[in-house]
């Protein structure tokens, strides 16, 4: 049984077994079920959900324009200081190299980008990953996911109030063992992808390894589109009320963005409708 399957036994109600008793007795890790959102000053959240809507439409504004944007525009009275830190926290990558919002250790692997003139032509080929910042009613927390690049299929997707290398490995192995594995496996630089760990993990199943360059955030478009759609048309319109109410949300808005959002990109079809046709092809 996956990670997955296991997790979707997990009752974060349960009358008698807590979810630490019922993580321990299922052997899955309790990064992946951290239903309590971070939380931040009031004033914080506040910057922080007008930031994420921003920068959804201007990927490229770094911290010096955002903060004059909120204090010019908005009538906040904020510095760069505490927008770098929020940065930090969303884990928003502007499209230029400065201002690093991505802090990656220089210490770890780093592997070029391998999508540059690439023709992906199946699915499978070609997979990206990325995390994002998902604001709360109260609070908020964070969205691992991978999107099969010829399709546009999300093929695994995680929640958690923490954004680490276990994470999101056990997410990228829970994807292999229920959709197979791709050639190539595209992430930014951040430390969880740079991580021995998850770079080990990829080597096991000697998949190649692609990278984003340093402040180029749309040579991971397709995810970014993702997460914009997930935004807008989910998340901003009835902001998620805890931690299960996102789960439920996001499981529910997954399975409408495969299943029924047709995609201008790949010719008007849901993503699942090209993804299971094409392998059946193959």
């Amino acid at each position: 049984m996956s990670t997955t399957e296991k997790r979707q036994l997990i009752v974060a109600s349960h009358r008698r077994l807590s979810l630490k008793k019922q993580c321990e007795l299922l052997d899955v890790s309790r990064t992946h079920m951290y239903y309590k959102p971070k939380g931040e000053s009031a004033l914080n959240e506040q910057l922080m959900k007008c930031i994420d809507r921003y920068f959804l439409l201007h990927p490229y504004y770094g911290v010096e324009r955002m903060t004059d944007y909120l204090n010019k525009d908005l009538g906040y009275r904020v510095d760069d200081k505490r927008i770098r830190r929020l940065y930090r926290i969303m884990n928003l990558k502007t499209i230029y190299a400065k201002p690093r919002t991505t802090i990656s250790d220089p210490a770890k692997y780093k592997y070029p980008y391998l999508l540059r003139n690439l023709s992906i032509t199946a699915p499978n080929q070609v997979w990206q990953t990325d995390i994002s910042y998902i604001p709360m009613f109260r609070g908020f927390m964070y969205m691992a996911a991978i999107i099969d690049v010829y399709s546009r299929k999300i093929l695994g997707w995680s929640i958690s109030n923490t954004m680490t290398a276990k994470w999101c490995t056990e997410l990228m192995e829970d994807t292999i063992k229920t959709h197979g594995k791709p050639e190539i496996f595209n992430t930014d630089q951040g430390v969880q992808y740079t991580s021995e760990e998850h770079i080990s993990a990829l080597k096991k199943h000697e998949i190649k390894i692609s990278m984003d360059g340093k402040g180029r955030a749309l040579d991971n478009v397709y995810i970014e589109r993702f997460w914009r759609s997930l935004k807008q048309e989910k998340i901003y319109l009835n902001p998620p009320n805890g931690g299960v109410d996102l789960y439920q949300k996001v499981k529910d808005y997954v399975h409408f963005y495969n299943t029924e959002r047709r995609h201008t990109e790949i010719g008007r079809i849901p993503p699942d409708e090209l993804y299971f046709k094409s392998k059946l092809v193959g």
